[in-house]
């Protein structure tokens, strides 16, 4: 595999911005879960540039600024003209007026709790979210803003949080703009009602899961792109046979779901592949999917991603497990 197989190919949108088959997840690189060193992560960001990934997503979210800042800095001595770089706005950071030491129980990730997120989806809070994101990357712009689970604020991120965004975008601050969510339903709306180029679905289609299909379809219909986030399913499809204790969804896998994941392993194997090389490789089936953005803790795990991501899999293979899906 070559830098190359990797390279931005693919726009989103009817925008000009490009990324490739593969995306770097930042979640892991701000502590999700379980410390990250400095030096594996900078480790990590390397190993998926060797392998030629240029696309890398992050968010204020993640590590409350870790994962930004982090990613900066490996990126720093980098061509800014040979990376796309996407972050999210929703979630103001504000300094903790009563921290408990730990960010793990609230937000989930394992860094000090110095910091509280304050949902804010209004123009002024994207404007001040963007502006800390800029700072803590090191950046002067970035190529695509998402929105950020606005589940609970859709109302508020239709009328300001996008339309802000638009206007940054129609002035070439921004290169795209989009909304990322783990549910359909607000997505279908969104690319319904909003100027949009991009959503990012978590979870939603994968090989397991595949209730995005109606918004895929729409998006089709309104040319707008689908970057395809979390194909391993918080882990479930992360190995070539799922353990009992795989994760779904970031919680424990339901039963019919881990006799499901097992039966697709089974078809991996026996057709001399694996269930990861399946989940990486699913969504870039349909053509409306731009990108597969998955998270990784180590240069082994995105070094394999990136070689699953250049490499299709047969048509018999593909049929096998359609049938079982």
């Amino acid at each position: 595999m070559t830098a190359r197989a990797l390279g931005r190919d693919r726009r989103l949108g009817r925008t000009d911005v490009l990324v490739g088959a593969l995306g770097f997840g930042g979640a892991p690189l701000g502590n999700l879960y379980t410390p990250l060193d400095d030096d594996r992560a900078r480790a990590t960001v390397e190993a998926a540039w060797d392998a030629g990934v240029r696309y890398y997503d992050t968010a204020p979210h993640y590590g409350l600024g870790l994962s930004e800042r982090r990613l900066g800095a490996a990126l720093a001595h980098r061509p800014r003209a040979e990376f796309t770089v996407s972050t999210k706005v929703g979630r103001l950071l504000e300094p903790h007026p009563a921290p408990t030491g730990s960010d793990l129980a609230a937000g989930g990730f394992a860094v000090p709790d110095t910091m509280v997120r304050r949902p804010d989806y209004s123009r002024d809070g994207v404007l001040r979210c963007l502006e800390g994101s800029l700072t803590r990357l090191g950046l002067d712009r970035v190529d695509i803003v998402y929105v950020h689970d606005p589940d609970d604020h859709l109302d508020t991120a239709l009328d300001q949080a996008l339309p802000a965004l638009a206007d940054l975008r129609d002035q070439g601050v921004v290169g795209a703009v989009g909304v990322g969510m783990n549910t359909v339903a607000p997505l279908l709306r969104t690319v319904a009602e909003a100027d949009v180029d991009a959503v990012m679905v978590a979870g939603r289609w994968t090989l397991v899961d595949r209730t995005a299909r109606p918004l895929l379809d729409a998006c089709a219909r309104r040319g707008v792109s689908v970057v395809a986030a979390a194909p391993f399913n918080s882990g479930l499809l992360s190995r070539p046979y799922p353990p009992d204790d795989a994760f779904f969804d970031y919680g424990p896998a339901p039963a019919a779901l881990l006799h499901r994941a097992r039966r697709l392993a089974g078809i991996c194997t026996g057709h001399g592949t694996t269930l990861p090389h399946a989940a990486v490789r699913f969504p870039l089936r349909d053509a409306t999917v731009a990108t597969v953005v998955a998270g990784f803790r180590s240069p082994q795990e995105v070094t394999s991603a990136a070689d699953w991501s250049a490499h299709d899999l047969p048509a018999t293979t593909w049929s096998a497990l359609d049938s079982a899906g």
